[in-house]
């Protein structure tokens, strides 16, 4: 019996002092409290849900607080309103749940009073960002290509970069390394200095960026939303960037500091696509819900909806010299369709669609690449099915049939003055087809390296 009561009293004493050691090790705001936030608190505070203006999803934003002033003060937990708001038999916060237990109450309290650092480690803070350019052991699946206005540069989409190639496939001249694991879209300025990338990591972050295209050098990233964004294109004058996203939203922002200009929440899906008007005064949206929605660019107005509601758009590409754009959608029949407002749509039986220039064959299945010729004469469709569709513009026929692919297509461009054909998609090969459709050849877009094998003692 005696040596019971001894070996309690030691595991007493030893308790004990574990507490004793627990209160000299200081609050940890990483491993301490951001589990306990995540759990009981930012459901309510992230950027998509900021109840009181408050988003707790980082360490910057949540000092900041909200409408009712900071989250805390470091060094005094009476002020800010953290404090205020978790104490107390009935607290205010959190608002469903349980509430926060007296133990994790007063480890916030003793991590305010020991000046409340953050120490979350770098690699936590941005998890996304490559210290080096990623080596391929598969071709990445191609998601966007386009050609600088000179046709000098072909931009092919790979992960988390885009590859700058001499146009003849011969020699990968440049990597632009950005923090987005998906690239969606891109697009060159009118005189090629810039590219604009848009993208993002699902349910995690939308991004744009701007690139210096001569100096291979990041000039502005912008981190805009919590999803994906897509379909980003350049204003007339290069000063705006357009843009659709998985929020369903549509936005404009400057290309100079990324402050928003307009902000368009009425399309109820997500929107895969936007381009300026000739002018730049208008913007043109595509989305998911089905529709183009024409949008006054200086103040964010909704004009209309440009088009009869069909089927959801996937994409679409603007004619370069009209005020034009050819869309793809899920049910597979490609439209061209003016940029303009519907107001001489007929209603019930006599109902038309006022803006549709040309309805083109349906096609094997969804489409998800469109893209217009140079001149505007020509139109390429690709999609869920192994071939790219050539169509005259005049006057709707098919042209040629791009055959060869191993896969869909997700993205087509085609090469300014000689009108070659580019074609990218699930395989991860660029194929290049010429102006008699042709096929020339194809690359893979990046460096391949051998996969390492195990050996059998391993």
């Amino acid at each position: 019996m005696k040596d019971r009561f001894t070996f309690f009293g030691i595991a007493l004493v030893v308790a004990f002092s574990l507490a004793a050691r627990a209160q000299d090790k200081p609050v940890s705001y990483y491993h301490d409290l951001v589990p306990i936030l995540k759990r009981s608190c930012t459901g309510c505070h992230n950027p998509n849900k900021t109840k009181g203006d408050l988003d707790i999803t980082t360490y910057e934003a949540f000092k900041k607080g909200g409408k009712h002033g900071p989250g805390f003060v470091a060094g005094n937990p009476k002020e800010g309103t953290l404090m205020e708001n978790i104490i107390g038999d009935e607290p205010d916060m959190p608002k469903e749940g349980d509430p926060l237990t007296k133990a994790e109450v007063a480890m916030f309290e003793r991590w305010i009073k020991e000046s409340a650092t953050d120490d979350t480690p770098e690699e936590a803070k941005n998890p996304f960002k490559l210290a080096k350019p990623p080596e391929y052991h598969a071709p990445p699946v191609i998601s966007a290509m386009a050609f600088s206005p000179d046709g000098s540069v072909l931009a092919v989409s790979g992960y988390h970069e885009v590859l700058l190639h001499k146009p003849d496939g011969s020699e990968l001249v440049g990597r632009l390394l950005g923090e987005s694991p998906r690239i969606e879209a891109f697009t060159f300025s009118q005189d090629g200095k810039f590219l604009a990338v848009c993208g993002g990591a699902p349910s995690r972050f939308g991004e744009v960026q701007v690139w210096d295209v001569a100096e291979r050098k990041q000039l502005k990233s912008f981190k805009i939303s919590n999803d994906t964004l897509y379909g980003v294109s350049f204003s007339p004058d290069g000063k705006k960037l357009a843009f659709g996203g998985a929020d369903k939203s549509v936005r404009i922002i400057s290309a100079e500091d990324g402050k928003e200009l307009v902000k368009f929440d009425n399309h109820s899906d997500w929107t895969f696509g936007v381009v300026f008007s000739q002018d730049g005064k208008r913007i043109l949206s595509c989305s998911r819900d089905r529709a183009m929605k024409l949008i006054d660019a200086t103040n964010g107005q909704f004009i209309d909806d440009a088009n009869n509601l069909l089927e959801p758009i996937l994409c679409f590409a603007r004619h370069a010299k009209e005020n034009m754009v050819v869309y793809g959608g899920e049910l597979g029949t490609p439209r061209i369709y003016r940029i303009s407002d519907n107001q001489n749509r007929g209603s019930g039986d006599t109902k038309r669609d006022a803006n549709l220039v040309r309805e083109f064959e349906r096609q094997p299945g969804a489409i998800h690449a469109v893209a217009y010729s140079a001149g505007g004469s020509r139109i390429a469709v690709g999609g869920n099915f192994k071939e790219v569709h050539l169509y005259r513009t005049d006057d709707g026929h098919r042209s040629a049939t791009l055959k060869g692919h191993e896969g869909a297509i997700f993205a087509i461009a085609f090469r300014p003055k000689d009108g070659f054909v580019y074609t990218g998609g699930f395989d991860g090969k660029v194929r290049i087809y010429d102006d008699k459709s042709n096929f020339v050849k194809d690359f893979v877009p990046v460096e391949l390296k051998p996969t390492k094998v195990a050996s059998a003692g391993n």
